[in-house]
C-alpha cells in the first residue's frame, strides 16, 4: 500500500513540477532565472517576442547564427562542410511547434501564422548557417515520416538514415 501511495505522490509532484515549469516557460521564458535553470528554455523562440529572444535566449540565436554583429563564420563553414544533412519531420510531432521547425521552417517574426517554409526564411536566404549552401549542393535531405516526435520506425531509419552512415571505403568493397 505504501508503494502505491508513493507512486501517486511521485506522479502528483511530477505533475506539479511540470505545471510550474510550463508556467515559468510561458511567462518568463527569457528571464535570466529560467534561462539558467530550465534547459529547454534556451531552445524556444516566440515569434511575438523577438527582441527579448535575441537579447536573452542563451542558445538558439547562437546556434542559428541569428545575431548579425556576432555571426560565426567558422560555425557556418563547418556546418556547410557536412557531407549530408538528413532533416526528419514527424507528421504527428507535438514536441516541435510547428513541426516544420525540424526542416528549419518557422513562423514570421511577430506572428504565429503562417508557417514560413525553410527556403523563404532569412536563415536560409541569407545562409546564416550554411544550410542554403548545403541544399544547393544537393546534400540536404528533407524526409517526412509518420509518427510522433523521434518515433521513427526501423524501416524508415533504414531507408532514410542508414545509407548516409555507410563508410565510403566500406561501400567500395561491396
Amino acid at each position: 500500500m505504501a508503494l502505491r501511495g508513493m507512486g501517486f505522490y511521485a506522479r502528483y509532484m511530477s505533475g506539479i513540477f511540470c505545471i510550474l515549469a510550463d508556467t515559468l516557460m510561458k511567462y518568463e521564458i527569457y528571464s535570466d532565472y529560467v534561462q539558467a535553470h530550465l534547459a529547454p528554455s534556451g531552445y524556444l523562440k516566440f515569434p511575438n517576442d523577438i527582441p527579448r529572444y535575441m537579447d536573452k535566449c542563451r542558445f538558439l540565436p547562437k546556434l542559428n547564427n541569428e545575431i548579425p554583429e556576432r555571426r560565426n563564420t567558422t560555425y557556418k563553414k563547418r556546418f556547410s562542410s557536412l557531407k549530408n544533412l538528413v532533416l526528419i519531420m514527424f507528421e504527428n510531432d507535438s514536441i516541435l511547434i510547428p513541426k516544420e521547425t525540424s526542416w528549419f521552417g518557422y513562423y514570421p517574426d511577430g506572428a504565429f501564422k503562417p508557417i514560413v517554409p525553410v527556403k523563404e526564411t532569412k536563415l536560409y536566404t541569407e545562409d546564416w548557417i550554411g544550410l542554403r549552401t548545403l541544399d544547393e549542393a544537393g546534400r540536404v535531405h528533407f524526409v517526412n515520416v509518420s509518427g510522433a516526435h523521434l518515433g521513427i520506425s526501423k524501416t524508415d531509419l533504414k531507408r532514410h538514415v542508414v545509407p548516409f552512415l555507410v563508410d565510403e571505403a566500406s561501400a567500395k568493397k561491396v
